[in-house]
Parts: structure tokens; C-alpha cells; sequence
């Protein structure tokens, strides 16, 4: 619904449908794949209070309460403005950033702050989607293991530093067999340069200044297993 650090907007489609009637994110972060399949019975977990906090406010909030939030220019300050409550602000911040994991206070140079109409609109045509969710701001290894599609997007092993609460603070070891445990399908997010899981190549994705290739493990089979038996 905002632009945020990680998101999977450019590849949510290419990720298996959930096969059962609940979708868990452990790493919520912008909640792309939830999104897709919000009549779900959603369950979001972030450790990051500010996200949890964003996504609160936005299960009450209505139209007015977006389209109040300010248009700023490119390159703009936006401490000048005003706002109703300390989460519009903080949306705002992440809005400004264009795809940055930290809030900000200038608005992006390449031009984000014109984006920002299109993303009140967005979040606008949404906010019925997200009324139902549950939303707790937790660690991953404090969610109950119940049987549903578990939608694991973590900071990634190289690049994830880049959070808050980055991959400095997670054991990947730990991670993979929690991974694995987990009841019901699971689908875990990742590039190629990661090890923990033997994820299979999914998108080539071209950054600012890199290039990465979106990985996939699933405890269920999935077409890019397929994909790369062919190769062989």
C-alpha cells in the first residue's frame, strides 16, 4: 500500500497461491502477498513498532484521513506540514523515500514526492481490504505454529542490513529449521546469494546500481523447481 524497502510488488504474482483459508507474514513489512489474497484471515507480524503502528492506523482510518496527507514536491523538507497523528506522519515519511527501509524527511530527488498522490490513491482503494487482518508487532519465534499459508519474506541474508531490524539480529540457521517446521504451506522469500535454504532462481530484478535474482523455497512443489529440472 506504501513504498518500503523489500516490497514484492514487481513479483507477488509469481509466488504459489495460498492453499489455505489463513496467510501468516512473519516479516510483514508492506504486506505485498496479503494484499493479493486479503480475504484471507491475515495475520501480520513485524518486530519494527513503526510498521505495526502505519498498519493499525490504517485499519481505522478513512479516505479524508489519506487524502489530508500533504503532496510534497521533490527534494521538499516536509517538517513544515502538519498532521493529524504522529502514524500520518510516519506514513508520510516512508511514502517521500521511494522504497527506503527508514522514514525520511526529504523528499526523494527522483521524483517520489510526485508519487506520493498515486499512493494515497492506492492506499485509498484499499483500506476495505485490511479492516478484518490482525496485526501484533512481534518476533517471528513468538507466533503460534498453526496450519495456514505462512508467507515468509525475512531482511535478507546479503542486503538486509538495510532494516531497522536488519539480518545482523537473525541466526539464518535458526530461521531455516523454524522455516521448516512451520504447519501447512510455506513459502520463504530470498535471492540467490543466500544458503540457508536451497531456494530456486525466480526474477532477475535490476536496482539503482545492482542486479539481484528473487530465489523461492517452498515445502510444497512449485513451478520454478519445474523451471530448473528443465534446464538439465
Amino acid at each position: 500500500m506504501w513504498s518500503y524497502y523489500g516490497s514484492k510488488s514487481r513479483v507477488v504474482d509469481l509466488y504459489p497461491a495460498p492453499k489455505y483459508g489463513r496467510i501468516i507474514e512473519p516479516f510483514a513489512g508492506s504486506a505485498r502477498y496479503s494484499l493479493k489474497y486479503f480475504d484471507r484471515d491475515v495475520l501480520l507480524v513485524d518486530k519494527y513498532p513503526v510498521v505495526v503502528k502505519i498498519w493499525k492506523w490504517l485499519q481505522k482510518c478513512s479516505a479524508g484521513d489519506i487524502e489530508r496527507l500533504p503532496n510534497p514536491k521533490p527534494r521538499e523538507d516536509i517538517h513544515k506540514y502538519t498532521f493529524d497523528c504522529e502514524e500520518a506522519q510516519m506514513l508520510t515519511r516512508f511514502m517521500i523515500g521511494g522504497g527506503l527501509a527508514w522514514m525520511q524527511w526529504i523528499v526523494s530527488p527522483q521524483g517520489f514526492g510526485s508519487g506520493v498522490a498515486s499512493q494515497k490513491k492506492s492506499i485509498i482503494s484499499q483500506l476495505h481490504k485490511i479492516r478484518h487482518w490482525t496485526i501484533i508487532c512481534a518476533d517471528y519465534t513468538e507466533i503460534e505454529n498453526d496450519q495456514a499459508t505462512w508467507f515468509i519474506d525475512p531482511p535478507y541474508q546479503f542486503g538486509g542490513h538495510k532494516y531497522p531490524h536488519g539480518n545482523r539480529m537473525i541466526d539464518f540457521s535458526s530461521l531455516a529449521e523454524w522455516c521448516k517446521s512451520r504447519n501447512g504451506q510455506v513459502v520463504v522469500c530470498e535471492n540467490t546469494k543466500a544458503n540457508w535454504l536451497p531456494f530456486y532462481p525466480m526474477r532477475d530484478m535490476h536496482g539503482t546500481y545492482t542486479k539481484t535474482t528473487e530465489a523461492i523455497w517452498s515445502n510444497q512443489p512449485h513451478d520454478f523447481m519445474a523451471r530448473q529440472q528443465s534446464l538439465f
